[in-house]
């Protein structure tokens, strides 16, 4: 079983794959799939697949014997020199059971300029290293490298103290104080952002808002004098803001410290290099959509740039 899992794992790190799809049908077939370049391909079969679904949860300390409530569960391996974090989330349908192993340290060490060729991109991620309070989002949708800016971004804030309230912990770093939220241990986000005001934070990092608690805890730390960042699941910048609004922040709060937000897509050339597309509302695209409810006349869409860039170089998302 190991075996089938080191091999599944050495296929994703040599194509950057995070996450690892696995099927379980009712007559006690698994599948595997991985997405590459934005593609979903299906693993070979293996007479051992069929019991690789239960290895995966025992591993990752869940109830085999219940395959039709959602658990998740991580765990550790080392693939080479590679000290790999995965986490195992399993959520049934009618239909079959799906789990997905996530591989959580699998992000690349990217400086500051390595995120974009675009100056006013490279020019406005600069600009938050200066901002002392206020709240900067980072949206996209999934697989789209959200993690790897955000990590990149506190990477880059030298001589600050950056404290990070994740669930989970995808990047383990020692430049930051990490707190994982635990709410059977009694570390939600409410008390976990109630012993964060207590250490006299520079930055505050968010994970990912994914519900109402999240969202208003973000935006209350910001309130409070903070700088916070965070990401988001969205599909462009506006999207972004009405996300923010479905999940019960109020207007008048969210404008009053809201200060930027990016969207952005993964893509893949010919040669299977990566690179990132972003749209960037700064602080004065903000006010101008807050007064107008529109974009300004020059702002460039995600799609926009989207078509653009494969138009000229003729590469694929």
């Amino acid at each position: 079983m190991e075996q089938r899992l080191r091999e599944c794992l050495n296929i994703a790190l040599k194509y950057q794959v995070t996450d690892i799809h696995f099927n379980l049908y009712e007559d006690k077939l698994v599948t595997i799939e991985m997405r590459i370049d934005g593609k979903i391909y299906q693993l070979k079969r293996k007479e051992v697949d069929d019991h690789f679904f239960r290895y995966l949860m025992f591993k990752a300390n869940l109830d085999v014997s219940n395959v039709t409530e959602p658990q998740t569960g991580q765990f550790e391996i080392q693939i080479g020199k590679n000290k790999l974090s995965l986490r195992f989330s399993v959520m049934a349908s009618y239909q079959l059971t799906s789990g997905v192993l996530r591989i959580l340290s699998n992000h690349k060490a990217l400086e500051l300029e390595d995120l974009s060729t675009e100056e006013s991109v490279l020019k406005y991620f600069t600009s938050i290293l200066q901002e002392t309070n206020g709240l900067f989002l980072f949206s996209g949708p999934t697989g789209s490298g959200k993690t790897t800016t955000l990590y990149t971004l506190l990477h880059a804030c030298k001589g600050k103290k950056i404290y990070t309230l994740e669930d989970p912990i995808e990047v383990f770093s020692n430049e930051y104080i990490q707190i994982q939220i635990n709410d059977k241990q009694g570390l939600s986000y409410a008390e976990g952002i109630k012993q964060l005001m207590r250490q006299d934070p520079d930055i505050i990092m968010i994970g990912e808002i994914r519900d109402a608690i999240a969202a208003e805890m973000a935006v209350r730390c910001a309130l409070t004098g903070h700088l916070v960042v965070s990401s988001i699941h969205s599909s462009n910048s506006l999207t972004t803001i009405q996300r923010m609004l479905d999940l019960g922040v109020s207007e008048f709060q969210l404008y009053d410290v809201l200060k930027g937000i990016s969207n952005q897509r993964l893509l893949t050339d010919k040669n299977h290099n990566k690179y990132c597309v972003y749209e960037v509302m700064n602080q004065k695209e903000i006010d101008y959509y807050v007064r107008n409810k529109s974009h300004s006349e020059n702002f460039k869409t995600i799609e926009e740039k989207l078509g653009e860039y494969q138009k000229q170089n003729n590469k694929i998302s």
